[in-house]
């Protein structure tokens, strides 16, 4: 049985941000979870205590052979001051997915959820109020091990932070502008191309510089073999709409299983709205669109939740999508989705989780 979770309050509580100064992920609030694992000990001694920089030895395993995983997941204020969060079960069952690739102890999944709830319980003042903001949630483990060596470390610690954010995007729910990468690669199926390990978004942040020196808002990636099937935008699954059915990229080992992007599928399919998962080409893309089929695209992910794609740039051919306008189904999703997280909308599926 795991022990009881002990709390130490800060004794200096931070100021906290106005709404308009917020951004993504530039304020934390005043406490933190913290977990130890030790080789067969197991997880032990859970606590709450103040935010604060981390003391790490020199050698520690994670700085050098990059033994990590994280999620993100939200929690929202209702119009009643109600708490919510959004599918946290399945953030962290997909949090062992990535710790078993990773060689990571798996965590246990009610206990975190747990442990995530009493945490935002007690940070609930720095939840924001103000349209498209939520509290982000990030939990995070990483290996210990004061040792120079490949191999799985013997000691890990589980965090998690809490930081009161507005939209992820500057564009927000405005369509974005989108580079396709056939240069650079992120992943390939038998790598880690499907777990949330931070390896992965250091690969990504050369073709990322890349796109933005030439006014992209972010890349959108293709396979890593033959440079020709679409996998992901950035940090979201994505979506394409051609001639009336919604198209995404089946899961096969390269690209993340998305929380907002099962909660896509599962609206368009209750909705009744045609939707595939299979291999998607970009020439497909593009002949959609000269075709005049291609009727919208977008991203799915929980920090943007829905970002629009106005715009494709491969290899220096250009097509607007949907005239650089948000369309009509990224629309209804975003507003379903964002209104059953805020409580605005009945949530039939169960995927919120009120802790107050």
């Amino acid at each position: 049985m795991m022990d009881e979770i002990k709390i130490q309050k800060t004794l200096q509580p931070k100021e906290k941000p106005q709404l308009s100064e917020l951004g993504f992920g530039n304020y934390f609030t005043d406490h933190m979870f913290v977990m130890d694992y030790k080789e067969g000990r197991g997880w032990h001694s859970p606590r709450i205590i103040p935010y604060g920089p981390l003391e790490l030895d020199p050698s520690v395993m994670v700085v050098h052979y990059g033994q990590a995983t994280f999620e993100g997941l939200k929690a929202y204020k209702t119009k009643d001051h109600h708490v919510l969060l959004f599918r946290p079960h399945a953030n962290m069952e997909r949090m062992n997915i990535s710790n078993e690739r990773l060689c990571i102890p798996t965590l246990d999944v009610e206990f975190a959820v747990s442990a995530i709830r009493k945490l935002v319980e007690m940070e609930q003042d720095w939840i924001p109020e103000g349209e498209n903001t939520s509290l982000y949630i990030r939990p995070f483990v990483f290996a210990t091990d004061p040792h120079l060596g490949v191999r799985p470390s013997h000691t890990y610690s589980f965090m998690v932070i809490l930081s009161p954010v507005g939209s992820y995007y500057p564009e927000g729910i405005d369509p974005v502008k989108i580079y396709v990468e056939d240069n650079y690669v992120r992943a390939v199926k038998g790598g880690l191309g499907y777990t949330k390990t931070p390896g992965n978004y250091a690969a990504s942040i050369k073709a990322q510089e890349v796109a933005k020196e030439r006014g992209y808002t972010q890349v959108l990636w293709l396979d890593g073999i033959e440079k020709k099937y679409i996998e992901e935008v950035g940090t979201m699954n994505v979506f394409f709409k051609v001639g009336g059915e919604v198209i995404t990229p089946a899961l096969e080992g390269s690209i993340l299983a998305g929380i907002t992007r099962d909660t896509t599928i599962k609206l368009l399919k209750h909705w009744g709205i045609p939707v595939q998962e299979r291999r998607i080409s970009i020439d497909e893309i593009y002949e959609a669109h000269a075709q005049g089929k291609l009727e919208e695209a977008f991203g799915t992910g929980t920090a943007a939740v829905i970002s629009p794609i106005g715009e494709l740039n491969y290899q220096g051919k250009i097509i607007s999508i949907n005239d650089g306008k948000t369309g009509e189904i990224a629309t209804r999703i975003y507003d379903t989705i964002t209104g059953i997280q805020t409580g605005v909308l009945e949530d039939p599926f169960n995927w919120t989780l009120k802790i107050k």
